[in-house]
């Protein structure tokens, strides 16, 4: 059986600022430990409008309206550069504004846990019916409406989490149960975020696949969230939740869960599955998280500058049974960082880098593009982090360097021509690889390029488990369409041609 194929891809984000202040952990830690700071009460004035949003270059990228190599042509900052294009659609997904997604977090809500204010609701299913993914029967399942009243009584009196838009309030998110920690309004507020910023990635996956809903068979979730009650804290089931709500009536799905490197896990194990028989179509997705908003904002804000992590994150990766067209997920060169690696920057490029390229005969330059983790810049190197791209390929490069098959002078070359700047959201999981996929398939299909690297990390200690990292890469290469190469024996041959003088003097007997 053949390698299975890429065969489409989706990438979403989520303009939040109201959500940064209520629902971000740095804000929320914030407002316990220090409710009078300059940082809470300034802000106001530090966030982005969503015409801002749209009009920032990594946003366009993630998108696809743009190209990575168009931010080679932007010196850093970013922010404070206008790219003249406002479109909140793009050839992977959009951007969609808050308002919208509080509706869909309505939509997406199966227990009545979601009360949107009545007037407030009948504007968002009035955008909503406009919205390319949304059909009328869809909308009209956003229901019960609730007065302002009962929603300031339940979030006064009953702990539910409140919804904000424009600083206004206007609904609520109810806990799930009275006692429990794992059902919380808080939790179910960013489980709820996490499954709808999920249903909108899927949905414009299946929309730029060309292909049936119907047709997907498995759905792997891989963000960053974990939902269950007090006896299943973690047991999910994103998967299939987004799967309903989406559409996918024949699809069944799990979650997998590892930390940042968990896409590209994904993406791994959904090439197995359709190359093993056992689905032929399979959607890797992944929403977002609402505790990384707002995470280093502030080290933006003391540097004068906006809180550039206003967006939700999300994707999708449709993995099909090989076409003869699309690019191809080689499953048997994959790079991981195994318990016995080490932590040593070396260690894990070596293991996730030169060890399968060593298994398959190639040197690292025969790789056209690694991508890696894609952490933009714009936000990482204000807050101390550096700009991670750069750093990973210049550790690439340098091992390049090492084994003999990159010259020392062609170093910062190397950076340029097998690397690329970071784009995404810090989301966590979103960034880890995988944003590159839906520009890697386009490229390979236009015949730009022939072979990239998808390389995902983690950071298992964060769960205070394991001090180990974490980390796997796979290759994805141009589909090279098999000829029919089947030989014919000598036995068969020759019956063939006693078969055929057989019919030839059978004709000569009858004339």
């Amino acid at each position: 059986m053949g390698y299975s194929v890429i065969k489409g891809t989706s990438y979403v984000l989520v303009n939040t600022p109201d959500m940064i202040i209520h629902n971000g952990t740095t804000q929320t830690m914030e407002r316990l430990s220090n409710p009078e700071s300059e940082y809470l009460k300034n802000i106001l004035d530090n966030i982005r409008t969503y015409d801002q949003v749209l009009d920032y270059g990594p946003s366009q990228v993630y998108i696809g309206n743009l190209k990575p190599a168009d931010l080679d042509k932007m010196p850093l900052p970013w922010y404070n550069q206008s790219v003249s294009i406002k479109d909140r659609l793009g050839p992977y997904g959009e951007v969609m504004p808050q308002d919208e997604f509080i509706g869909l977090i309505k939509l997406s809500d199966s227990f009545g846990l979601v009360m949107l204010e009545e007037s407030f609701q009948e504007e968002i299913k009035a955008k909503l019916c406009e919205h390319i993914l949304f059909d009328s029967s869809e909308i009209e399942q956003i229901k019960n409406p609730a007065t302002i009243a009962e929603i300031e009584k339940e979030v006064q009196f009953n702990h539910a989490e409140a919804l904000y838009h424009n600083q206004k309030l206007v609904g609520c998110v109810k806990r799930a149960h009275d006692v429990d920690v794992n059902l919380t309004a808080h939790i179910m507020f960013e489980n709820l975020v996490s499954k709808a910023s999920g249903v909108l990635a899927l949905k414009h996956l299946v929309r730029h696949s060309n292909i049936d809903i119907h047709e997907i068979d498995y759905v792997i979730e891989c963000s960053e969230e974990a939902c269950g009650d007090m006896n299943q804290r973690g047991g999910g089931n994103f998967a299939k939740a987004i799967a309903e709500t989406a559409g996918a009536k024949n699809a069944t799905g799990s979650d997998l869960r590892g930390f940042c490197a968990a896409p590209t896990h994904a993406l791994i194990q959904a090439a197995a599955l359709v190359q093993a028989g056992v689905y032929k179509n399979v959607a890797v997705v992944a929403g977002g998280a609402t505790a990384k908003l707002g995470m280093n904002g502030k080290d933006h804000v003391k540097k004068g500058m906006p809180i550039l992590e206003d967006v939700i994150g999300g994707f999708g990766l449709l993995i099909s049974e090989d076409d003869q067209y699309n690019p191809i997920i080689r499953t048997d060169m994959v790079g991981r960082h195994t318990v016995g690696t080490g932590s040593s920057p070396q260690a894990v490029i070596t293991s996730l880098v030169t060890a399968p390229l060593d298994a398959a005969g190639l040197k690292i330059t025969d790789v056209d593009k690694y991508s890696v983790e894609m952490q933009n810049p714009d936000v990482t190197k204000p807050a101390g982090a550096g700009d991670v791209p750069l750093s990973n390929y210049k550790m690439i490069g340098a091992l390049a360097v090492k084994r003999g098959e990159l010259e020392k002078k062609e170093l910062l070359n190397f950076v340029n021509q097998f690397g690329m700047p970071g784009w995404a959201p810090t989301q966590g999981h979103i960034p880890s690889g995988v944003p590159y996929v839906g520009f890697a398939r386009d490229a390979i299909l236009d015949k730009e390029i022939e072979r990239v690297m998808i390389v995902g990390k983690g950071s298992l200690f964060l769960g205070r488990m394991t001090n180990l990292f974490d980390g796997v890469s796979v290759i994805i290469e141009k589909n090279t369409p098999k000829t029919n190469t089947e030989t014919v024996s000598k036995e068969e041959i020759k019956l063939m041609i006693a078969e055929a003088m057989k019919e030839f003097g059978t004709r000569l007997s009858q004339e």
